[in-house]
């Protein structure tokens, strides 16, 4: 007696990101992914849809590092927040101001609830710890993003200028905010010693 055994040679991968993926849960003798396995699931899904659009455009790798920038940042706000604390809306300005503008609205966005998950904490703190949060996630979204762009051989001339210009508005956004939100504080707390 002899079994004809079929093999598939097409992979396809969990999409990370979606419920059910989340929810289903594992059958007998099938393996869980682990963190790094999810992980390196959602950078193929990330590369696979880069190859899916025209990656010649100057534009489209900001639009990668909008979507990496926005993983991490989701990330490393995920345990306070639930998943995709911050969503990227369709059809966006895709250059290096709009980008930028969309990455620190979005995340800044999200400190009256950070604070409000630290009630009773010291405010300036607080905001050093999100701060710290949101630049954390940034940084891993943007190496992320450069990696993948490297290896597609994109990151180069005016995709590199324009990536690099991004970072350095999203960096003075958060310098912005933080200053701002510093010296509210610390006119709130000269208002309250004196009385």
């Amino acid at each position: 007696m002899s079994l004809s055994i079929t093999a598939s040679s097409s992979l396809q991968l969990a999409d990370v990101n979606t419920p059910k993926a989340a929810t289903t849960a594992a059958k007998p003798g099938e393996k869980i992914a682990t963190p790094a396995q999810a992980r390196s699931q959602l950078n193929a899904s990330i590369i696979t849809a880069s190859f899916e659009v025209a990656i010649n455009s100057q534009n489209e790798p900001l639009a990668l590092l909008l979507k990496t920038a926005i993983t991490g940042i989701n990330d490393l706000l995920q345990p306070e927040f639930g998943e995709n604390a911050l969503q990227r809306a369709a059809g966006q300005d895709n250059t290096a101001e709009g980008t930028a503008g969309r990455i620190v609205s979005l995340s800044t966005g999200f400190y009256e609830a950070f604070k409000n998950q630290h009630v009773g904490e010291d405010e300036a703190t607080v905001l050093k710890n999100f701060m710290t949060t949101l630049r954390g996630g940034f940084e891993q979204g943007y190496k992320e993003a450069s990696n993948i762009l490297q290896g597609l051989n994109v990151l180069n001339g005016d995709v590199a200028s324009g990536i690099g210009k991004t970072y350095e508005l999203v960096q003075q956004g958060y310098a912005d905010f933080e200053a701002a939100q510093s010296s509210r504080i610390s006119g709130t707390q000269s208002v309250t010693a004196e009385n």
